[in-house]
């Protein structure tokens, strides 16, 4: 990068922290001022707060890849959200308040029992431990993509940062920061949206740009299919997508201590009602992005393999491939040209037929989609290569191209901002990625001392161990993140993956703060046991069975949750033993 992005990187970071460190300067020094800010936050600072901890770098980085691949469709993966905002302000929030609670996994003890508490918070510390990772991985992927380092340095160096910022500030630092964090990130996105519009050839305009995805289905927003292998659809998205949301913002602690710290129960509705109406929107803006980044790269030949370090560093290493990959690069490159020339009649029939006022020739559609499909395969095939897989093998060839497009955003950062931009755009993505993996490692470090240190290892200590703890448990669970972060280069897409973990966990989770809010009736053990059995189940299924019996990921949440409250009504009914409560 230019001297003058780096100046803007660092003045952006060093000005965020700098404001976190200065609000928090006289943070109270026990338990609750660490962990739940004294509860004095107000209603805009906790929605900015709960939408800047789940918008992480994977939302910045991967969202635009995904619109760039799969197209809009996305976006439907969010219809449930406004809804479970709406349950959880009625529902969820007075009891959390009223019980006057540091994590969400303290109300199962007081309605169950002290191994359903566990368990809740077992099951929480596994998927968030996990999905921490993957927010310290992203950010690795810019700075190794901006600085050409190895990524798993950059993977050690980003999880230090991360958790000194975290241990030093508690909840009340992250809450604060992250303001700041989300106007940055906007700011960012909007000015990369303007750029790549304005960067199209000068005789497309915005309509043509949006013709030419919309010709290869890039626009299709709404799928109202109903087909359980499909991940995104009307269905799965407010079905599966609702029993998500409900999950991750009720059951969750990196959520549920983000609106803990609300003055009143009126302060924290406002901030989770105010999440539910902006975060649709917002994913929209994210995804159009991929969408023109889609659109400006059918005129601007993209680079067969996003990665381009990773690629410069194969051809070094194994120049004896290289004349294979050169090859497929020059059947990639007349692609491109036939494909543009064919995009660039297709535009001129457009203005013909609409001139006219007659219907337009589906053959050029029919051509493009040929041509997109042809560009597919030869980048498969240079995947193939760069990752020495077995010719053959075309899964995994197209899963790792797929993974690629992780980086498409952020190479075209890089190769077509304006000079001051790029820092920008950069300290967007880390910021995202130290707002979300802060919030992370704080609820993992207050799970784990509420919830299991305080409540059964160390008990009646002082506040100042208790905080000294929590502070020690965060950097636990840092190091269990960045071990975790260094396995994330064999996933799928990250925003697809970050939500996969979220769904193999949740539906168990939710299944039983539905049976503890609702369901009087079923006591601790049915509930305990239904839940091992629930998740067994779904672990298994997503382990051994996938390949067999496929389901879109979503439809786990609304699986794991119902088989936790039919079997707890199952398993009460035929206990023989009466539970205590």
């Amino acid at each position: 990068m230019n001297p003058l992005d780096w100046a803007v990187l660092i003045a952006t970071q060093v000005l965020i922290i700098a404001y976190g460190v200065w609000k928090t300067r006289k943070q109270s020094k026990n338990l609750q001022g660490y962990l739940l800010s004294d509860r004095d936050m107000n209603w805009f600072t906790i929605g900015l707060s709960i939408m800047a901890t789940q918008a992480s770098a994977i939302t910045f980085l991967s969202t635009p890849g995904q619109a760039f691949g799969n197209g809009m469709g996305f976006i439907q993966f969010y219809f449930g959200l406004p809804i479970a905002m709406v349950i959880l302000s009625i529902t969820a929030v007075p009891i959390y308040h009223k019980l006057n609670v540091y994590t969400a996994y303290e109300y199962l003890e007081n309605r169950f029992d002290l191994k359903t508490r566990s368990l809740g918070a077992a099951l929480f510390l596994t998927q968030r431990g996990l999905a921490a990772g993957l927010s310290i991985y992203a950010p690795a992927i810019i700075l190794s993509t901006v600085l050409g380092w190895n990524i798993y340095y950059l993977i050690v160096i980003i999880g230090i940062v991360v958790i000194a910022y975290t241990v030093f500030g508690g909840t009340k630092a992250v809450s604060q920061t992250q303001k700041q964090q989300m106007l940055v990130i906007l700011i960012g996105m909007v000015a990369a949206g303007f750029i790549l519009v304005s960067l199209l050839p000068k005789e497309v305009s915005v309509t043509d740009a949006l013709s030419v995805a919309g010709a290869v289905g890039r626009l299709e927003v709404i799928n109202l299919d109903f087909d359980v292998n499909n991940r995104y659809n009307v269905w799965s998205g407010i079905i599966g997508g609702l029993f998500l949301a409900l999950s991750y913002f009720g059951t969750d602690q990196s959520q549920v201590q983000r609106y803990l710290t609300g003055k009143s129960i009126a302060q924290t509705r406002v901030g989770l009602l105010m999440n539910g109406m902006v975060k649709i929107p917002m994913q929209f803006l994210i995804l159009l992005v991929g969408i023109f980044l889609f659109a400006f790269y059918q005129f601007y030949q993209p680079p067969i393999f996003f990665n381009t370090n990773k690629k410069t560093t194969f051809i070094q290493e194994n120049p004896n491939k290289a004349d294979s990959l050169k090859k497929i690069e020059t059947l990639y490159s007349q692609n491109f040209e036939e494909k543009k020339n064919v995009i660039f009649e297709f535009l001129e029939a457009k203005k013909e037929a609409e001139s006219k006022n007659i219907e337009l020739d589906t053959m050029y559609a029919s051509r493009i989609r040929e041509f997109n499909f042809k560009n597919d395969e030869l980048r498969n095939q240079a995947t193939g290569i760069i990752n020495n897989i077995e010719k053959g093998n075309d899964a995994e060839a197209k899963k790792l191209s797929n993974n690629d497009l992780d980086y498409a955003f952020i190479n075209f950062v890089l190769d077509y901002l304006p000079i001051g931009l790029i820092g920008l755009l950069v300290s967007v993505m880390l910021s995202a990625a130290m707002s979300s993996a802060s919030s992370e490692l704080n609820a993992l470090g207050s799970t784990t001392v509420i919830d299991i240190y305080k409540r059964s290892l160390v008990k009646d200590k002082e506040d100042e161990h208790y905080v000294k703890a929590s502070k020690g448990f965060t950097m636990f669970w840092g190091i269990y993140a960045i071990f975790f972060a260094m396995l994330a280069t064999q996933l799928d897409n990250l925003i697809q993956a970050v939500n996969i973990l979220g769904s193999l966990f949740y539906g168990t989770i939710l299944g039983i703060f539905l049976v503890a809010f609702y369901i009087k009736k079923v006591k601790s053990n049915a509930v305990f046991y239904a839940a091992i059995v629930s998740e067994s189940l779904i672990l298994c299924h997503y382990i051994f069975l996938k390949e067999t019996f496929e389901i879109g990921f979503l439809w786990y949440n609304l699986i794991g949750c119902v088989m936790v409250i039919v079997l707890g009504i199952l398993f009460q009914t035929f206990l023989k033993k009466k539970d205590i409560k």
